[in-house]
């Protein structure tokens, strides 16, 4: 019997789930599935400044609902769309991409009205979606109506479980990073020992966009101390947002000069090239389901230093292993961090750890979860 699956996502923008579905669509035909991909929008209005849309990972048939931004169509037509798309579908299971918006409840009503197993991706975490509110009785409702959960990792896995989601229907790793396409761990490893040979000073790198909840202005504080014991770093942000103008200035009047580099957004090659040039890593978030870019460092043998806020910590962030994790709140924690990673003795070690780790965070991976959570809530 073939199993027909419509699998929905809210971005074409993203490049680590195209790397993932295409991996997906090629597994599901070796099982025997039936899996349609859907799109919802090409980007949202927050992703403009980080690039654009690059359907070099995109290689799956999908179907585009709505050109251009999620933003640039009103939500109660959007649920008017997919509602009617859901209804419509001759799948027997839908996996929607979230729970939190009108057009997702309008999908798990027309689902549920034509008597079509749901499931639903779930990247949230306590720190990035606190319980406590009355919208924790529609979260319950919702998560009670459907038959199965992909979520990243442990922490979003637990906040499913907090709203009484079934352990056994859980199925977590469902995510990796887009890496280049011609991407070789080997060769990761091997360009990043020639980088350590060459004795450069520390480079402290973020990616991301340059926002309220990235937590920049306590990276730049923290950095500003760091100065005082390793005067020959650099701070570099890559990336663009709101929160460039600001940081700029406050770097200005910290006097930090040449210290701190705003290089822009950076894609493709450049981008991992920063990933191989950098000492660390740094994502200080205070707000973040997982932080894809914690993947992308440490698939470049590049260690992290990371927010506890970050849904990646438990698994990706091994403390003087692969890197340390620290309080949003402290610079001086993260000053402390940062310096004890940069005093490990061993950074080939480091660099192999990193790699050997993402062994287990790959498109074949998290396809494969996938696949795995499809075949078992359909066969229940």
């Amino acid at each position: 019997m073939t199993h027909r699956v419509d699998i929905w996502h809210n971005i074409l923008w993203s490049k680590y789930k195209g790397a993932v579905f295409s991996d997906l669509h090629r597994q599901s035909v070796r099982a025997g599935m039936d899996v349609r991909f859907f799109q919802i929008a090409e980007t949202e209005n927050d992703r403009v400044a980080l690039g654009a849309v690059d359907l070099a990972y995109h290689k799956y048939p999908y179907r585009l609902m709505v050109r251009g931004s999620y933003q640039g169509i009103s939500a109660a037509r959007l649920a008017g769309i997919l509602f009617w798309a859901t209804l419509t579908s001759p799948a027997e299971l839908v996996v929607l991409a979230g729970y939190h918006k009108m057009e997702y409840w309008a999908q798990l009503l027309a689902a549920r009205l034509t008597g079509k197993r749901v499931m639903v991706f779930c990247d949230s975490t306590y720190h990035d979606r606190p319980r406590g509110n009355f919208r924790d009785l529609l979260k319950g409702w919702f998560f009670r109506s459907c038959h199965g959960y992909f979520c990243y990792g442990q922490r979003s896995k637990g906040y499913l479980l907090s709203y009484g989601a079934p352990d056994e229907r859980v199925f977590t790793r469902c995510q990796a990073a887009a890496l280049p396409r011609d991407y070789d761990p080997s060769r990761a490893l091997d360009r990043r020992l020639a980088f350590l040979a060459e004795g450069k000073p520390p480079v402290i790198l973020y990616v991301g966009r340059l926002a309220p909840e990235k937590n920049l202005f306590v990276l730049l504080e923290a950095f500003q101390s760091l100065l005082a014991v390793r005067p020959d770093c650099t701070l570099k942000l890559v990336g663009d947002g709101p929160d460039r103008a600001a940081l700029e200035a406050a770097a200005a009047r910290r006097e930090l000069g040449g210290k701190v580099v705003f290089a822009g957004p950076r894609n493709g090659s450049d981008l991992w090239q920063e990933y191989v040039k950098a000492s660390c890593l740094v994502l200080p978030s205070v707000s973040e389901p997982w932080g894809l870019v914690v993947n992308e460092a440490l698939a470049h043998g590049c260690p992290v230093v990371v927010s506890e806020r970050c849904g990646c910590v438990p698994e990706l962030v091994l403390e003087g292993e692969t890197g340390y994790a620290f309080a949003p709140d402290s610079a001086e924690q993260l000053c402390d961090s940062i310096n004890r990673l940069l005093s490990l003795d061993d950074g080939a070690q480091i660099a192999r750890n990193c790699l050997e780790l993402m062994d287990g965070f790959t498109p074949r991976v998290a396809a494969a979860g996938i696949i795995s959570g499809l075949r078992a809530v359909m066969e229940r």
